[in-house]
């Protein structure tokens, strides 16, 4: 069984702050582990969506999920699906096993009503200075709450995922000099160049 508790200071060197967000992360990565019977990604194994989206609250449940499932944005095998919301889908690529898990909306709820949120966070002060009183009780409680009053675990499902293929083909921008993978590049006139480049010419 993956223990949450066992990646914290993993988790809080790779994210740099305490919140109750990426502790959160770790719970639901976790869960899910659990419930398909996988071990951590050392490779490409497994596929994590989570359904995060842009500048709201508790987006920092992401590099939870990271640091505990081993699915990261450099391997490739996390992506964002911009609900706005919480949940993760974890897919076992070689079983085509999947789960879904999410925390309660009421745990949730009752971490935006403590101090964390209302006196500190909703009023601008970044998270690596809220006082250590006010957010360690709170990372506290989402670490150790019972799973059953914290999370809601789906059911294991049918999951076909399918493997975009990985290009190794790359060539040097004619413009900048850099290295580009080859799908990505562009043409300016008589040159192959990168997208950057390209556009820079284009509002030239």
């Amino acid at each position: 069984m993956i223990n949450p508790q066992g990646y914290f200071e993993a988790g809080l060197t790779l994210h740099g702050h305490r919140c109750p967000a990426m502790p959160m992360g770790l719970r639901v990565g976790a869960a899910a582990m659990n419930k398909l019977g996988v071990e951590r990604a050392r490779d490409g194994q497994l596929m994590a969506l989570v359904e995060i989206g842009e500048a709201h609250c508790a987006t920092c449940f992401a590099d939870g999920v990271q640091m505990i499932t081993g699915c990261t944005f450099g391997k490739g095998n996390i992506r964002k699906l911009h609900y706005g919301k919480w949940g993760l889908t974890l897919i076992d690529k070689k079983s085509g096993r999947a789960v879904r898990v999410a925390p309660k909306a009421e745990a949730m709820a009752a971490n935006k009503q403590t101090d964390f949120f209302q006196k500190y966070r909703m009023k601008g002060v970044p998270a690596s200075q809220v006082p250590e009183e006010v957010v360690a009780p709170l990372v506290e409680r989402v670490l150790n709450t019972p799973e059953d009053q914290m999370l809601n675990i789906g059911e294991v499902f049918e999951y076909a995922w399918t493997e975009p293929a990985h290009s190794f083909d790359s060539f040097v921008c004619e413009v900048c000099g850099e290295m580009v993978v080859e799908p990505y590049g562009r043409i300016l006139g008589d040159k192959k160049v990168c997208i950057p480049c390209r556009e820079q010419a284009a509002g030239a």
